[in-house]
């Protein structure tokens, strides 16, 4: 069964020897991740590809569940940032945010459509095991509340109102997001990047983009 806690206790000072070592080993499993899958990867194959033994794997992360978690927590805070700066352009129209935002989410299309394989491989994987379906449940919970923020911030200043809860439009949004990007994988000439964002979303404001 696999371990979601991570062994570095979190009051534990991390170390600038510490913290490179943990950056190296995140960096060597999202490029293993991303030749072989979540399933396909070993510690063995990451520890290998870091130059670090299973000891430094595992005084630093408890399992491959450890790794992703901490790989997403990295991801979205850099998402949230880039949707936030897009969002706080002075004077833009409600259209022009809206835009800015979907530019900003187009940046690295190579990247987010690795990362959303590995992230779908991952969700299977917590949907059948308790333990990483928690941990998994409260990272998506966190990042859905740092978004719901960005969205009311963005909303207020633009004076509109959301025909429906925050929450309920940052899901649908992560919904659309997420299917667009697999339709696109699967059918790759079937929509251009971003197409049924720009077309769905601004629907949702109740804008024109």
């Amino acid at each position: 069964m696999s371990s979601v806690t991570s062994r570095v206790p979190a009051t534990r000072r991390i170390t600038a020897r510490r913290q490179a070592t943990r950056d190296r080993v995140l960096e060597a499993a999202s490029e293993v991740f991303a030749e072989r899958g979540f399933h396909g990867a070993s510690v063995e194959d990451i520890c290998e590809r870091a130059g670090f033994t299973r000891g430094a794997f595992y005084s630093n992360f408890s399992s491959k569940d450890d790794l992703v978690l901490e790989l997403s927590r990295r991801h979205s805070e850099a998402l949230v940032e880039r949707i936030r700066a897009a969002s706080k352009q002075e004077r833009a129209r409600a259209d022009e945010m809206l835009q800015a935002v979907f530019a900003a989410l187009a940046d690295d299309t190579r990247s987010k459509e690795q990362w959303l394989v590995l992230t779908t491989e991952f969700t299977l994987h917590a949907i059948r095991e308790p333990g990483a379906r928690r941990a998994w449940a409260a990272q998506q919970r966190r990042v859905r509340d740092e978004l719901v923020a960005v969205v009311d911030e963005a909303v207020a200043r633009q004076g509109l109102t959301l025909p429906m809860p925050t929450d309920v439009f940052v899901r649908a949004a992560i919904a659309l997001a997420h299917g667009s990007m697999t339709q696109r994988l699967v059918e790759p000439r079937s929509l251009t990047v971003g197409e049924l964002e720009r077309t769905v979303l601004p629907v949702l404001l109740g804008v024109d983009a």
